[in-house]
This record gives C-alpha cells, structure tokens and sequence, in this order.
C-alpha cells in the first residue's frame, strides 16, 4: 500500500508538521507495508532541502509542471499549488481519500485507515 500526500509548500509551518509525524511514525507504516510519497509544486531543489532540514526519510517529489497534480485533479487555491489532501493506493487503486487534511495528528488517522483496509 501507498499513501501519497500532496502539500502546499516546503518549509512551511503546516507542511512541517505534517512532515516530520509522517516522519515519526514511519516505522508502523513499513510494519503495515506501507510507503510514504509527498508531492508538492515546489522547484526542484525545494524538497531536498526540506529533507535535509528535517531529516525526512520518505522521499519528496517536486511536480513543479503540475503533471501529478492535474492528474489528481489537486489543483490548489486559483489552480495554483496543491491542496493537502492523502490519496492511499494499493495495486494502482486509490483506496480512499483525505481531503483538506489537517496536519496534526493526520498520519495517525492514516495509519487507522490503512489498519482497517487490510
């Protein structure tokens, strides 16, 4: 199974948060065969910062052309950026959906719902 979360920005209060508990929980996920995939807008050099300044082990994707983003129809505020919203897939499957998702506490409520899936 695997849980792709797109954010609005890198180093941003929100977005960090809901990084590094992602983050902290990233063993229960691997226990429940399940990898962590965070896509934003940002450009390329973005997300390998906001790796290193928050020593992230998942790995970070910049769309910056919105190719992945207009393909989950996550087009942000006047289609510009993404949403927060967690997409869960299994087999090419989206699964289920978290849409304007609230950085705290939310890779818990995903770890329930992989939990329940299975």
């Amino acid at each position: 199974m695997g849980g792709c979360h797109f954010y609005p920005k890198d180093n941003t209060p929100g977005c960090t948060i809901e990084a590094k508990e992602f983050n902290k929980h990233l063993d229960e996920l691997k226990s429940l065969n399940a990898a962590v995939v965070g896509v934003s807008k940002d450009d390329l050099k973005s997300p390998g910062k906001f790796v290193e300044k928050c020593d992230l082990q998942f790995l970070l994707l910049s769309d910056s052309n919105s190719e992945v983003i207009r393909a989950y129809g996550d087009r942000g505020i006047f289609g510009v950026g993404t949403l927060r919203n967690t997409y869960l897939i299994k087999d090419g499957k989206v699964l289920k959906v978290f849409t304007k998702v609230k950085p705290n506490g939310h890779a818990e409520e995903v770890i329930e719902a992989i939990k329940s899936i299975k």
